[in-house]
C-alpha cells in the first residue's frame, strides 16, 4: 500500500513524518495552507525523513458567526484533535508536523501534539494582509461593526457591500491580535514552533521558508528524542500566558490554554491568568481594542523583539526548550530590539495598560469564576439593569432594532459549553453594539465566549453556565448589575432570599441536539473554567 502512494525500498528505513494541515477553501485562514504543507514535507524529506501528508477539516468562525453554525466552532477543536491522534496513532508516524491556520484548528493540532508525546513542531499558516476601503486599512471586523452602523442608518447598503468586498483581500487568518494571531504567538510562546513563525504574512517567503525548516526540526527532533511532553512545563505555559497579555490577545487564549494544559498533563488554572495578569503589562497597542494590525507587527519584526524584551524585564522564563533545540533564551540571544519609532508595540515605562486586559472575575454571578476583557477604554466599573435573552438571535434582534438603551446589561444565556451547545461566540452582538455606538455605555455577559475581535465592556464564560443550574439561570430583566474590574467581581444585587425562590421554580432546558456531534458534545464536555475539554478531567 506504502509503494503505490510513492514510497521506495530506502523510504521504509527513513522516520515517517505525518505532516497535517487544515487545508481548505472553507476560510481564507486555511487555503493556502497545501503549499505549506508541501514545503514542509521537502524540509522533512530533505533532512533524511519520509513524510506523510494528511489533511484534517476546519470551520470559519467568521462566516458561522451569529448562526446555528457557530455551535460547531468550539466542538471542531476536539473533532480535529481527535482525527490527528487517531491518524497518527494509527499509521504509527515517528514525528508530526502539524499546518494551521484559525483559531480552533492551532489549539486542536497542539492538543493532538501533547496528547501523542512524538516529536512535533506546529506551523501558523499567517496572518492575512489588510484590507483598503476609503483609504483606510479594513478587516473582518470592520465588517461586522459595519452591520451595527448600518442598522442605525450612518452606513448604506451600497456602502456595506462595498466593505464587504475590499475586508478580506486574500489568504491569511484575521489581521488584528484576533485568536488565530493570539494563540500562533501563545504556541510560539510555548516553544512548539520556530521563532517568528506567529508573525509572518501568510503569502510571503518567510512563510514558506519557516514551513520547510519546520519539516527539517522535525526530523533533527526525532534524532534527540525531544517530545512535546519535554517542551510544554508549567513554566512554558506561564510564558505563553504572559506573551497573551503582552499583546492584548484574545480571550480564547484562557480556554485553549488550560485545554492544551490539559492534554499535557501540566496543572494550570484561571487563577494562573489572574496572578500572571497583576504583573504582567499589556504592551501591544493593536486591534481590536488597538490601533494597528498584525502585519504591522510584522513589519517591524514581529513577535522576537516583545519576547526578548519582556525576557529582560524578568517576566519570562528563558531556560525553558523549544522546538528548535535551544532555549527560549538561547532563541532570543541575537535577536534586535524594534526600530526607533515605531509605535506599535510601547516600552515598560508607558505600556497600554499596565497590568492584563484579561481579568477573572468572581462573585455570586461566577461562583466558578468568568473571563473579562477590559482594555481600561471602557473604564473598570459597570453598573446596570438586566436585559436577558436567552439566545444570542434574540439579542441581536434587539441591539440592532435599536431596544437597547445605555445602562443596560445585556445577559445572553443558555450559551455555555453543554447549554448552547458549544459556546458560541459573541462577536454579531458585541460589534452591533459597537456599531451603533454603545461601546462605552452598554455591557454584556453570557456564559457563552468572545471572538478575538471583540471589544468593549464583555464577560464570558459565565460558570456554572445557565444550562446546568448556574446563577446566570436566575437573572431577570430589570435586576441590578455590578462589573467590578478593580475588585474583580460580577454580582447580581438581589437578595439571596429572592434567589432561593427563583430556583426552586427553575427548570433546566430540554437538550437543544438530541443526536449528532453537538449531541455527544453537550454529553461530555466540562467547564468553561476547565478549558471546556472532552477529555475526562481526573
Amino acid at each position: 500500500m506504502l509503494h503505490a502512494v510513492g514510497f521506495t525500498r530506502e523510504d521504509f528505513a527513513k522516520p515517517q513524518v505525518g505532516v497535517c494541515s487544515a487545508w481548505s477553501q472553507v476560510t481564507p485562514c486555511n487555503m493556502h495552507l497545501d503549499v505549506l504543507a508541501r514545503r514542509a514535507s521537502d524540509g522533512v524529506a530533505a533532512a533524511g525523513g519520509k513524510p506523510v501528508m494528511f489533511g484534517t477539516i476546519t470551520v470559519s468562525d467568521g462566516i458561522s458567526m451569529g448562526t446555528e453554525g457557530m455551535k460547531y466552532s468550539l466542538v471542531s477543536r476536539e473533532v480535529i484533535a481527535d482525527s490527528i491522534e487517531t491518524v497518527t496513532g494509527a499509521e504509527g508516524f515517528d514525528g508530526l508536523m502539524a499546518i494551521g491556520g484559525c483559531d480552533k484548528n492551532m489549539p486542536a493540532m497542539v492538543m493532538a501534539m501533547a496528547r501523542l508525546n512524538r516529536p512535533a513542531v506546529f506551523v501558523y499558516g499567517g496572518t492575512i494582509m489588510p484590507g483598503l476601503w476609503h483609504g483606510q486599512a479594513v478587516d473582518i471586523v470592520s465588517v461586522f461593526e459595519a452591520v451595527g452602523k448600518h442598522a442605525a442608518g450612518t452606513l448604506s447598503d451600497a456602502e456595506l457591500a462595498d466593505l464587504e468586498q475590499h475586508a478580506c483581500p486574500g489568504a491569511g487568518s484575521c489581521g488584528g491580535m484576533y485568536t488565530a494571531n493570539t494563540m500562533a504567538s501563545a504556541i510560539e510562546a510555548l516553544g512548539l514552533s520556530l521563532p517568528n513563525s506567529s508573525a509572518q504574512a501568510a503569502i510571503s517567503d518567510d512563510k514558506k521558508a519557516d514551513a520547510e525548516r519546520a519539516g527539517a526540526a522535525v526530523v533533527e527532533l526525532l534524532r534527540r528524542n525531544l517530545r512535546p511532553r519535554d517542551i510544554l512545563t508549567r513554566r512554558a505555559f506561564e510564558n505563553a500566558i504572559t506573551t497573551v497579555i503582552a499583546l492584548g490577545g484574545s480571550t480564547n487564549a484562557v480556554l485553549h490554554l488550560l485545554a492544551i494544559a490539559h492534554a499535557a498533563g501540566v496543572r494550570l488554572t484561571i487563577d494562573d491568568f489572574a496572578r500572571i495578569g497583576r504583573r504582567v503589562p499589556v504592551l501591544a497597542d493593536l486591534k481590536p481594542s488597538g490601533t494597528h494590525g498584525m502585519a504591522e507587527l510584522v513589519r517591524i519584526g514581529g513577535l522576537t523583539p516583545l519576547l526578548k524584551r519582556l525576557l529582560e524585564r524578568g517576566l519570562l522564563h528563558g531556560g525553558e526548550m523549544t522546538v528548535t533545540g535551544r532555549t527560549l533564551a538561547e532563541n532570543l540571544a541575537g535577536v534586535p530590539d524594534y526600530p526607533a519609532g515605531q509605535r506599535v508595540v510601547m516600552d515598560f515605562a508607558a505600556p497600554v495598560k499596565k497590568d492584563s486586559h484579561l481579568v477573572i472575575l468572581r462573585g455570586n454571578l461566577a461562583p466558578e469564576g468568568a473571563v473579562a476583557k477590559i482594555s481600561g477604554k471602557e473604564g473598570e466599573r459597570f453598573e446596570g439593569r438586566a436585559r436577558v435573552f436567552d439566545r444570542e438571535e434574540r439579542a441581536l434582534e434587539a441591539i440592532l432594532a435599536g431596544r437597547i438603551r445605555s445602562g443596560d446589561v445585556i445577559v445572553i444565556r443558555y450559551e455555555g459549553p453543554r447549554g448552547g451547545p458549544g459556546m458560541r461566540e459573541m462577536l454579531a452582538p458585541t460589534s452591533a453594539i459597537m456599531g451603533r455606538g454603545l461601546g462605552a455605555e452598554v455591557a454584556l455577559i453570557t456564559d457563552g465566549r468572545f471572538s478575538g475581535g471583540t471589544h468593549g465592556f464583555v464577560v464570558g464564560h459565565i460558570t456554572p453556565e445557565a444550562a446546568l443550574g448556574g446563577p446566570l439561570a436566575l437573572v431577570r430583566t430589570g435586576d441590578r448589575i455590578v462589573i467590578d474590574a478593580v475588585a474583580r467581581t460580577v454580582t447580581l444585587d438581589v437578595p439571596s432570599r429572592v434567589l432561593a425562590t427563583r430556583r426552586r421554580t427553575w427548570r433546566a432546558p430540554r437538550p437543544r441536539y438530541t443526536r449528532g456531534v453537538l449531541a455527544k458534545y453537550a454529553r461530555l464536555v466540562g467547564s468553561a473554567s476547565l478549558g471546556a475539554v472532552t477529555d475526562p478531567i481526573p
